[in-house]
Formats: structure tokens, C-alpha cells, sequence
């Protein structure tokens, strides 16, 4: 039986000439892997020949009009991230700056894909990704003109209409040096102060008002330059650069706040840092205390940690932990503390989440920890306030419950089934009688239920509320 097994030992052990058959048979009709398979061959008589390949199959995508379905696109994808590794790894190590032309050749070719298929789900995007990662990977070798690279990179930007070009700056930040980022830098700036050319203003001839077509014509060509000048100053580890591209109000959104104080901290200004996260922490607090922002309170604890504020760091920890329920935040703060106050922090941890509202928030801290006891002293304590729609909590809890707390873990179960029925969730009937099943199997190891309903009589509660419900009842295994 191991000699059938399908694996490359044994296909080795076929010969060439059994596997060259093998393959042609399994190309035999489809397109694509005929393509791929004669690139391999190219590829090993020279990466010149591999590229003609590879800018035949380019030049086919450019021309081509018709619509990539669903269907097709998947397979289509599968394509081009082959072609990427191709280049990558057949070309590049002999050829890079052929490699590099080839990539990207192939980012140019994204507005023409994307016009021509619906990348909602991302297929399309995520192969432009792998070949911007593959041109970083290339990009050490190449052998471009500083100058000449910058200006390729700055008329590549202005015309990103799908984020293709995204991270191309620190992407090719080794060939640029230092002097093709000054040329960047002074290309973006001159670009934000010329006036808006016809072609900027074009993109937006679908607006009647001038006023506002003007206006959104220069906020894009701001976007770009704004963009290009922060990956400049960000490679320059230039902190005053990146940070004026902000207003002072900006600076303190949480989306921003982490990374200003970041390359403050990197620039070994942690008061600085500190002052822009406490601004955005009063901001949170006073607009949106709602929004869990962890990114800034990491930015917080980073900034006290580099000033050697151990006490307030220990506070802000367990504010974090106290507000969000957060095991990183706890396990940080027990390691800081001396012996048997962390013992102590632990205990009065417990009992924050005994009292957290909502309980699944508690439960989801029992899981991540782990604590089972912990969880199913929730779960007893406080099960009528479970909301059994919460199955992505709820299911993992009962099922971490079931062998060393039964009882709690059929309180779970007993949530997700009720809610189920009450609200005639159909499609959830299956999981409910599963759930069920679970119940009846947990009963014998369940001595006391401690005042609750026992299996039989839950089952009976259940069939005078919802008998009619025979999608779920079928489904339920007979007793």
C-alpha cells in the first residue's frame, strides 16, 4: 500500500519517461497548465526565454476584453501567482533586473484585471500584494538608477487607482538610496504645488459643481503625494516629516496616535510620544468609550515602558485588563509584579470577571486564559443572563466544559437551543438538536442540577413550547 501512496517518493521512482506521460496526459485540454508547464521549460534553457513567455502571456491579459466570472477567476489568480513564483524564483537569481521589469510589468496589467472582474473577495488584490513582496524580495539586486527609479515610482503612484503600488517606496527602498528618496520627496512636493492639470481633473468630470470637482482632484493628488512623502520620512527615520503631514486634531485618532508615537519612540522621543498617546486616550475616553483602540493602549504602555514609569505602566495594565477584560494585558502585568501580589492581582482579576457584563465577554477571557473552573462558576452563577446567539463563544465554552463541568457546559447548550427555537432559527435546527443530544449524554454525569430542570423535564418544557417545530424534533436522536 505505501508504494501507491501518492507521493513525491514514489513519483520519482517512476522514471522520467513515466512521469512525462503522466504529466502530458494531465495537461492534455487545459490551457493554463500547458502555459505553465511550458514556462518551466523556458525557464530551464534561460531567463531570457522564460520572459518572452511570461511577456506573451502579459501582452494576451492586456488585450483580452472579456469578463472574468467567479467561476473562472480563482483559476485565473492561481495563474498569475504562478507566474510570480516563476519570476521570482527561475528568473531572479540570475536575471533580477529582468525579474523586476517582468513584476512590474505585472502590476500595470491590475486596472485592466480589475475592470474586468468583481475582486470583492480580495483573489485579485492579494496576488498585486505577492508580487509587490516579490519586487522587495528582488529589489536588494537590481541594478536601477536611483533618479531614474524614483520618477518610475512616482508616475506609478499617480495613477494607483487599485492600490497596486500601495507600498512600492519601502518596497525598493535599497536601490533608491538616498538619493532617489530626496528625488521623491522633492517630486511630491512639487507635484502639490503645481496647479491641477486636465487630466487630474478628468477623473472627477462626472461632478457638475467645478468648485467641488477642483476639490476632489486635489484631495487625491494630496492622498498620493502625502502618501509618498510618509514612506520617505518613515525610510529617512524622519519622525518631524511624518508627523506634519497631520494636524494637530488628526494626531489624536486612535487610527494614527500608535504610529506617531511609534516613530517617536524610535527617535528616542518618549515624552514627545507619550503627550500624543494621552491625547488620544482623552479623546477615546471623552468620544468613544465604546471602541476597544489596542493599538493605542500598546502605544501607552510602550511610552511609559521606555520612560521607566513602572507603577503607572502596572496601573494602565490593569485598566486595560479591567475595561476590556484582556489576558495579554493581565499576564503582562502579573509577570511585573513581585510574588504574592501576583497572586493577589490574579484573585481580584477573577473577581472582575465574575461581574464582567456582558458574561460572554467573560467567557471568552476563561478561554483565552484558560480557566475552566473560572468559567463554569460564570456560567452557574449568572446563566440567565447567556445570550444564546453567541454560538462562536458559546460553543467552544460548552464543549472546553463538558468533561470537568457538566452542568455548565448543558446550560450552554440549553442557551443556544432555546434561542434557536424561540426565534424559529431553521437553519441552526441542526446544531440545536446536536446540542440536544449533548445534553442527554451529559445527564448521567450530572448528579445535581441545583434547582434547575433535570434533562427529561427540559426536554418536556421543550416540546409543549415548541412541538410543532418537527424541522428540529427530527432531527433529535429518540431516547
Amino acid at each position: 500500500m505505501a508504494r501507491k501512496a501518492l507521493n513525491k517518493k514514489n513519483l520519482v521512482e517512476l522514471g522520467a519517461d513515466a512521469l512525462a506521460e503522466l504529466l502530458l496526459e494531465a495537461v492534455k485540454g487545459d490551457a493554463a497548465r500547458q502555459r505553465r508547464v511550458r514556462m518551466v521549460l523556458s525557464a530551464d534553457q534561460s531567463p531570457q526565454e522564460a520572459a518572452a513567455d511570461v511577456r506573451k502571456r502579459f501582452a494576451s491579459i492586456r488585450r483580452s476584453q472579456s469578463f472574468i466570472s467567479w467561476k473562472t477567476q480563482k483559476k485565473f489568480a492561481k495563474e498569475l501567482t504562478d507566474l510570480v513564483t516563476l519570476v521570482e524564483t527561475r528568473i531572479g537569481p540570475d536575471s533580477p533586473d529582468l525579474a523586476f521589469e517582468l513584476l512590474w510589468d505585472l502590476l500595470y496589467l491590475a486596472p485592466g484585471i480589475h475592470e474586468r472582474t468583481d475582486d470583492s473577495n480580495g483573489l485579485i488584490g492579494d496576488v498585486m500584494d505577492d508580487a509587490m513582496d516579490a519586487i522587495a524580495r528582488v529589489s536588494p539586486k537590481i541594478s536601477k538608477e536611483p533618479i531614474e527609479l524614483a520618477e518610475m515610482i512616482f508616475d506609478a503612484l499617480r495613477d494607483n487607482g487599485y492600490g497596486e503600488f500601495d507600498h512600492v517606496v519601502p518596497a525598493l527602498a535599497k536601490p533608491l538610496g538616498e538619493t532617489g528618496l530626496e528625488r521623491l520627496k522633492a517630486l511630491a512636493e512639487e507635484m502639490c504645488a503645481m496647479p491641477l492639470t486636465d487630466a487630474q481633473l478628468e477623473i472627477y468630470d462626472f461632478v457638475s459643481d467645478p468648485d467641488r470637482q477642483e476639490e476632489l482632484a486635489r484631495d487625491r493628488r494630496d492622498h498620493t503625494a502625502k502618501m509618498i512623502l510618509q514612506d520617505v520620512a518613515d525610510l529617512q527615520d524622519d519622525a518631524d516629516a511624518w508627523l506634519a503631514r497631520y494636524t494637530a486634531e488628526q494626531l489624536t485618532y486612535h487610527t494614527i496616535a500608535p504610529d506617531a508615537a511609534a516613530r517617536l519612540l524610535k527617535a528616542g522621543r518618549a515624552e514627545e510620544a507619550l503627550q500624543v498617546v494621552e491625547n488620544a486616550l482623552n479623546r477615546d475616553a471623552r468620544d468613544s468609550s465604546w471602541l476597544d483602540t489596542p493599538e493605542l493602549d500598546e502605544a501607552h504602555f510602550a511610552c511609559l515602558e521606555a520612560l521607566g514609569r513602572e507603577d503607572e505602566l502596572r496601573q494602565a495594565l490593569w485598566a486595560r485588563f479591567e475595561r476590556r477584560l484582556c489576558p495579554d494585558a493581565l499576564r503582562r502585568l502579573l509577570k511585573r509584579l513581585p510574588d504574592f501580589e501576583d497572586v493577589e492581582a490574579e484573585d481580584r482579576a477573577r473577581e472582575v470577571v465574575l461581574a464582567f457584563t456582558p458574561i460572554e465577554a467573560g467567557l471568552a477571557f476563561c478561554l483565552s486564559w484558560p480557566d475552566t473552573t473560572l468559567a463554569a462558576q460564570l456560567v452557574l452563577s449568572r446563566s440567565d443572563e447567556i445570550d444564546g446567539d453567541t454560538y462562536e463563544i458559546l460553543t467552544p465554552t460548552a464543549e472546553a466544559l463538558s468533561s470537568a463541568h457538566p452542568l455548565a457546559a448543558v446550560l450552554i447548550w440549553r442557551s443556544m437551543i432555546e434561542f434557536a427555537l424561540e426565534r424559529a432559527r431553521s437553519t441552526r435546527y441542526g446544531h440545536a438538536a446536536r446540542h440536544l443530544d449533548a445534553c442527554a449524554a451529559a445527564d448521567a454525569a450530572i448528579s445535581d442540577y441545583e434547582g434547575r430542570p433535570e434533562h427529561g423535564a427540559f426536554v418536556e418544557q421543550l416540546r409543549a413550547a415548541h412541538g410543532r417545530k418537527s424541522a428540529f424534533w427530527d432531527r433529535v436522536t429518540p431516547s
